[in-house]
């Protein structure tokens, strides 16, 4: 009987051998798939991080590219107005030139007192025309007489004693006219202020 212990224990022993050898190879199995697993997660933990990283790329260039638009239609409106304004006031140094001679016509209708009609009707058809034709270029006049002194659009020659209360700060003459051209000050009024 002794024998057939140890044959049933060997047997036990091979038994066991044999189980021992299957449960290796399931913990082997197991440890395989719980490695995929793993390698498995890492691969879709990296394909997060580089979709993250690549939708993070896409949005710094998106917002980029609409920075840049946006710079160019800054730039385009920019533009669009200096043109405008160029356009306006691309005449003002001739412009400039002309005011002289609009003012030696006035002066020259100042001092014709005994002049005849028919040379004063010639003269103011000439006048009229060539200021129509400034004006219509952009110039206006400006309006000092009687309005308060105001350093952005007189210049003071002299101050004189006003004749009356109100004139006290006033422009009381005009020397010489101001102008604008398309509301922009070409010419300051040189004025005579009442103190």
């Amino acid at each position: 009987m002794a024998k057939k212990k140890k044959i049933v224990v060997e047997g036990a022993e091979q038994v066991n051998n044999g189980h021992n050898e299957k449960e290796v190879q399931v913990e082997e199995l197991a440890q395989e798939e719980i490695t995929q697993e793993t390698t498995e997660d890492n691969k879709g933990e990296e394909q997060t991080a580089t979709i993250e990283k690549l939708e993070k790329e896409l949005k710094e260039w998106k917002d980029k590219n609409l920075r840049l638009l946006a710079e160019f239609d800054n730039l385009r409106r920019r533009t669009a107005r200096e043109q405008l304004i160029l356009r306006k006031t691309a005449s003002e140094d001739v412009v400039k030139d002309l005011l002289p001679i609009l003012d030696d016509f006035e002066r020259a209708f100042k001092a014709a007192g005994d002049t005849k009609e028919e040379d004063k009707d010639g003269f103011q058809l000439i006048y009229n025309k060539f200021r129509k034709t400034l004006e219509t270029k952009g110039l206006k006049e400006m309006d000092a007489t009687g309005q308060a002194f105001d350093t952005e659009f007189h210049e003071a020659l002299t101050e004189i004693p006003a004749p009356s209360k109100e004139l006290k700060g006033k422009v009381i003459e005009e020397i010489e006219k101001g102008y604008y051209l398309h509301e922009k000050i070409i010419r300051y009024a040189k004025v005579i202020v009442g103190k």
